[in-house]
């Protein structure tokens, strides 16, 4: 137990029994390293097995449940059942240190890679086009999926959970934030839809509920162990007319009545964050603890990278907080914080350790080409 940051090691069991032996989360982060045709590849098994010895839970980069929902180029499939085997290397790679593991799953929507989806055409709530970004220039215009496809995505979300219960991870996410289809739904700025799917905050909350309550349905038939279901959310968008911290207050209200069992918070930075407009007020992870005031557990993820940070962001009141770019510096990340090491943990990612730490060759090369990502030095 570390005498500096004693909240971080203390357990956590969640309301279906599962248990986590710290609240430290190994946050989703994608790798860009599948193979060719959809499968992990063994440079992603070895990432995730370098990772999970100390943490309390492991959650995966996202996967795409349908063939138009691919957000990243090297990104692992979860749509057909010819993925479970593969999905089932993850789930035994993410779980080889003892935590459970939970799989992201998600639909980019207008984030899509138009080279990667079938036909180059790009689906979303509405005929708008993406903010420009990492994702795609946003020069391209997505085609709003009809009332019939909605119900088929809802399905595949339903499908992909089945083949994580079948693969041995102990949950799924929802990845409903940054922008992708379930946020897309979600959002004012990007729903403009006049039928029961957009328009009213209630209409545009009907996608997202829909998705939990199939995905729930899934669980109850399948599932023969605990098994978790979580909610990702950006509390807001940027943009003028975008989503707003009320909206996210009345989608975590309604998510809490539909049965998860937990919300993760992605934020830009956990403990500075603000709501927009509201520079002087409290954060926007200290605002989310205090609306769901114990109803569920609350994750928060976002520039969390040394472990009295970590300690500072549960004393907000957060059940658990995620390490993305911590773990990927400092696979060790855990062991050092607990040993009273933290001096010993890198905020910069040294090039001559790169190959210790079993980066794989994609991510490395993204890293590289990202400014701002996080300082590189030698």
């Amino acid at each position: 137990m570390s005498k500096t940051q004693p909240q971080l090691f203390e357990e956590f069991t969640f309301s279906k029994g599962i248990g986590l032996r710290n609240r430290i989360v190994m946050a989703p982060m994608t790798t860009w390293s599948g193979n060719e045709d959809g499968t992990v590849s063994d440079e992603e098994v070895a990432y995730y097995h370098r990772r999970a010895k100390g943490v309390g839970l492991v959650m995966t980069g996202c996967t795409h449940v349908l063939p138009n929902g691919i957000g990243f180029a090297g990104e692992f499939a979860s749509y057909d059942d010819r993925f479970t085997p593969s999905l089932r290397r993850l789930a035994e790679a993410a779980k080889s240190g003892g935590a459970p593991a939970i799989l992201q799953i998600f639909h980019a929507g207008n984030k899509a890679l138009p080279e990667l989806v079938p036909g180059g055409e790009i689906v979303s709530a509405s005929a708008l086009k993406a903010a420009p970004g990492a994702f795609n220039n946003g020069d391209i215009t997505a085609r709003a999926v009809s009332h019939d496809e909605i119900l088929d995505i809802i399905v595949a979300f339903g499908k992909a959970t089945r083949r994580a219960i079948e693969a041995g991870f102990d949950g799924v996410e929802l990845h409903g934030a940054h922008g992708f289809l379930i946020q897309n739904f979600f959002s004012p700025l990007f729903n403009k839809r006049d039928d029961e799917w957009g328009g009213s905050l209630g209409n545009r909350m009907r996608f997202p509920l829909a998705v939990v309550q199939e995905v729930k349905r899934i669980i109850d038939l399948h599932a023969r162990r605990p098994f978790l279901l979580g909610y990702r959310i950006s509390p807001e968008e940027s943009d003028e007319g975008g989503i707003r911290i009320s909206d996210t207050y009345e989608l975590i209200d309604r998510l809490v009545l539909a049965g998860v069992d937990y919300t993760h918070v992605s934020l830009s930075s956990v403990l500075h964050a603000k709501p927009i407009g509201d520079a002087d007020g409290s954060s926007i992870a200290e605002l989310i603890v205090a609306h769901v005031a114990g109803r569920i557990p609350v994750i928060a993820a976002g520039q969390i990278r040394k472990p009295e940070q970590a300690q500072s962001a549960l004393g907000f009141g957060l059940s658990l907080v995620a390490v993305g770019q911590g773990l990927v510096m400092n696979p060790e990340w855990v062991e050092l914080a607990q040993s009273e090491r933290s001096h010993e943990i890198d905020i910069a990612l040294r090039p001559p350790v790169v190959s210790q730490i079993m980066l794989p060759a994609k991510l490395w090369d993204v890293i590289r080409a990202t400014a701002g990502w996080f300082e590189i030095r030698t």
